[in-house]
Protein backbone atom coordinates (compact mmCIF):
# COMPACT_ATOMS: atom_id res chain seq x y z
CA UNK A 1 0.00 0.00 0.00
CA UNK A 2 1.66 3.60 -0.76
CA UNK A 3 0.89 6.47 1.91
CA UNK A 4 -1.20 9.25 1.87
CA UNK A 5 0.87 11.96 1.11
CA UNK A 6 0.33 15.65 2.56
CA UNK A 7 2.57 18.36 1.38
CA UNK A 8 0.71 21.46 3.72
CA UNK A 9 -2.03 21.88 6.35
CA UNK A 10 -4.85 21.90 3.13
CA UNK A 11 -4.05 17.97 3.43
CA UNK A 12 -4.38 17.26 6.30
CA UNK A 13 -7.85 19.41 6.36
CA UNK A 14 -9.00 17.16 3.44
CA UNK A 15 -8.68 13.78 6.03
CA UNK A 16 -10.49 15.16 8.66
CA UNK A 17 -12.72 13.01 10.27
CA UNK A 18 -11.71 9.89 7.75
CA UNK A 19 -9.82 6.64 7.85
CA UNK A 20 -6.30 7.65 6.53
CA UNK A 21 -5.27 3.82 5.89
CA UNK A 22 -3.64 0.66 7.53
CA UNK A 23 0.23 -0.01 7.60
CA UNK A 24 1.21 -3.92 6.35
CA UNK A 25 1.54 -6.22 9.22
CA UNK A 26 4.98 -6.72 11.06
CA UNK A 27 5.16 -9.80 13.19
CA UNK A 28 6.17 -9.53 16.81
CA UNK A 29 8.71 -12.65 17.80
CA UNK A 30 10.93 -14.12 20.62
CA UNK A 31 13.99 -11.70 19.39
CA UNK A 32 12.30 -8.75 19.56
CA UNK A 33 10.18 -9.76 22.79
CA UNK A 34 13.99 -9.87 24.32
CA UNK A 35 15.64 -7.23 23.24
CA UNK A 36 12.81 -4.96 24.44
CA UNK A 37 12.99 -6.49 27.56
CA UNK A 38 16.65 -5.70 27.85
CA UNK A 39 16.30 -1.66 26.61
CA UNK A 40 13.43 -1.35 29.09
CA UNK A 41 14.53 -3.37 31.95
CA UNK A 42 11.21 -4.83 32.09
CA UNK A 43 12.00 -8.88 32.00
CA UNK A 44 8.53 -9.96 33.16
CA UNK A 45 8.52 -13.74 32.83
CA UNK A 46 5.23 -13.78 30.87
CA UNK A 47 7.48 -11.79 28.37
CA UNK A 48 10.33 -13.73 28.39
CA UNK A 49 10.79 -17.02 30.07
CA UNK A 50 9.19 -19.38 27.63
CA UNK A 51 9.63 -22.50 29.66
CA UNK A 52 7.53 -21.18 32.43
CA UNK A 53 5.06 -19.84 29.74
CA UNK A 54 4.17 -23.35 28.56
CA UNK A 55 3.38 -24.37 32.14
CA UNK A 56 1.89 -21.33 34.48
CA UNK A 57 0.72 -18.93 31.44
CA UNK A 58 -2.89 -18.98 30.89
CA UNK A 59 -1.88 -18.34 27.22
CA UNK A 60 1.07 -20.92 27.17
CA UNK A 61 3.16 -18.97 25.47
CA UNK A 62 5.16 -15.47 26.09
CA UNK A 63 2.85 -12.22 24.87
CA UNK A 64 4.41 -9.14 23.89
CA UNK A 65 4.86 -5.91 26.10
CA UNK A 66 2.06 -4.28 25.56
CA UNK A 67 4.83 -0.68 25.50
CA UNK A 68 6.72 -2.95 23.39
CA UNK A 69 2.95 -2.85 20.82
CA UNK A 70 2.75 0.93 21.63
CA UNK A 71 6.54 1.70 20.43
CA UNK A 72 5.73 0.25 17.05
CA UNK A 73 3.22 3.14 16.34
CA UNK A 74 6.26 5.24 14.52
CA UNK A 75 7.14 2.53 12.21
CA UNK A 76 3.77 1.97 11.38
CA UNK A 77 2.56 5.25 10.52
CA UNK A 78 5.39 5.81 8.22
CA UNK A 79 3.90 3.56 6.38
CA UNK A 80 0.17 5.10 6.12
CA UNK A 81 1.41 8.65 5.45
CA UNK A 82 4.37 10.97 3.98
CA UNK A 83 4.65 14.49 5.11
CA UNK A 84 6.73 15.83 2.95
CA UNK A 85 8.05 19.92 3.71
CA UNK A 86 8.87 18.50 7.14
CA UNK A 87 11.36 20.51 9.08
CA UNK A 88 10.59 18.30 12.21
CA UNK A 89 8.26 16.02 14.40
CA UNK A 90 7.52 16.33 18.10
CA UNK A 91 5.53 13.34 19.49
CA UNK A 92 2.94 15.48 21.86
CA UNK A 93 0.86 13.10 23.86
CA UNK A 94 -1.39 9.72 24.21
CA UNK A 95 -4.69 10.02 25.20
CA UNK A 96 -7.58 7.13 26.09
CA UNK A 97 -5.45 4.42 25.40
CA UNK A 98 -6.64 0.82 26.04
CA UNK A 99 -5.29 -2.61 25.87
CA UNK A 100 -7.77 -4.84 24.63
CA UNK A 101 -5.96 -8.33 23.93
CA UNK A 102 -2.76 -9.47 24.61
CA UNK A 103 -0.41 -9.91 21.46
CA UNK A 104 1.28 -13.36 21.44
CA UNK A 105 4.90 -14.07 20.47
CA UNK A 106 5.16 -14.26 16.73
CA UNK A 107 1.91 -12.83 15.68
CA UNK A 108 1.50 -10.04 13.49
CA UNK A 109 0.08 -6.63 14.08
CA UNK A 110 -0.93 -3.63 11.83
CA UNK A 111 -2.42 -0.29 12.65
CA UNK A 112 -5.35 1.48 10.69
CA UNK A 113 -5.86 5.01 11.60
CA UNK A 114 -8.18 7.91 11.51
CA UNK A 115 -7.59 11.70 11.37
CA UNK A 116 -9.61 12.65 14.91
CA UNK A 117 -8.57 16.17 15.34
CA UNK A 118 -6.29 19.18 13.37
CA UNK A 119 -4.99 22.37 14.46
CA UNK A 120 -3.47 24.88 12.91
CA UNK A 121 -0.50 26.59 14.96
CA UNK A 122 1.01 29.51 12.17
CA UNK A 123 3.68 27.48 10.54
CA UNK A 124 2.73 24.27 12.88
CA UNK A 125 -0.13 21.24 12.72
CA UNK A 126 -1.03 19.59 16.09
CA UNK A 127 -3.27 16.65 14.77
CA UNK A 128 -4.70 13.69 16.58
CA UNK A 129 -4.94 10.37 15.22
CA UNK A 130 -7.22 7.59 16.56
CA UNK A 131 -5.35 4.39 16.04
CA UNK A 132 -6.15 0.56 15.99
CA UNK A 133 -3.62 -1.86 16.41
CA UNK A 134 -5.27 -5.38 15.39
CA UNK A 135 -3.61 -8.79 15.61
CA UNK A 136 -3.70 -10.71 12.31
CA UNK A 137 -4.39 -14.10 13.78
CA UNK A 138 -7.35 -13.11 15.37
CA UNK A 139 -8.75 -9.58 14.06
CA UNK A 140 -8.93 -8.67 17.57
CA UNK A 141 -7.39 -5.16 19.08
CA UNK A 142 -4.33 -5.22 20.63
CA UNK A 143 -4.29 -1.53 21.55
CA UNK A 144 -6.64 1.39 20.49
CA UNK A 145 -6.22 5.73 21.30
CA UNK A 146 -5.40 9.11 20.28
CA UNK A 147 -2.27 9.88 19.24
CA UNK A 148 -1.15 13.77 18.92
CA UNK A 149 1.72 14.74 17.07
CA UNK A 150 2.97 18.06 16.09
CA UNK A 151 4.22 19.06 12.50
CA UNK A 152 6.79 22.03 11.87
CA UNK A 153 6.72 22.33 8.38
CA UNK A 154 9.99 24.15 6.43
CA UNK A 155 9.42 28.06 6.01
Amino acid sequence: MNPVIVNCYEDFEKLLGKEIGSSDYIQVDQDRINMFADATLDHQWIHVDEERCKTESPFHQTIVHGYLTLSLLPHLWEQIIQVNNLERLVNYGMDKMKFGQPVLSGQSVRMTTSLESLANLRGAIRMSIHFNIEIKETGKTALDGIATFIYFFKK
